[in-house]
């Protein structure tokens, strides 16, 4: 089941330590497309604040209708884990956790 991004980050403890598969419309041809499975990285527990950048992994998958290169960045704190796509808008972006 995929579910679409929203403005708030994504449950923290529903996903550290989980594998997910992207998919978002390339902005360029808007083909779809999907990412192989990426882990998402546990927060950082030893923060002091919330507000503390927190733990990242960063890919970067070429679209097959373009070739254009996104560059994708898992991002995840105590607040919750974002994925941002560059060069697509944050809406198009949805996630699915590897059973």
């Amino acid at each position: 089941m995929w579910i679409q991004q929203k403005s708030t980050p994504a449950p923290v403890d529903e996903l550290q330590g989980r594998t997910v598969g992207l998919k978002f419309e390339c902005n360029k041809c808007n083909t779809e497309v999907f990412t192989d499975l990426i882990g998402v990285p546990a927060a950082e527990h030893f923060a002091n604040t919330a507000d503390t950048e927190g733990q990242y992994e960063t890919e970067e998958i070429k679209c097959p209708g373009c070739d254009m290169t996104h560059e994708i960045t898992v991002k995840s704190n105590h607040d919750g884990v974002h994925f941002d796509v560059s060069e697509v808008k944050p809406e198009s972006v949805a996630y699915q956790v590897k059973a």
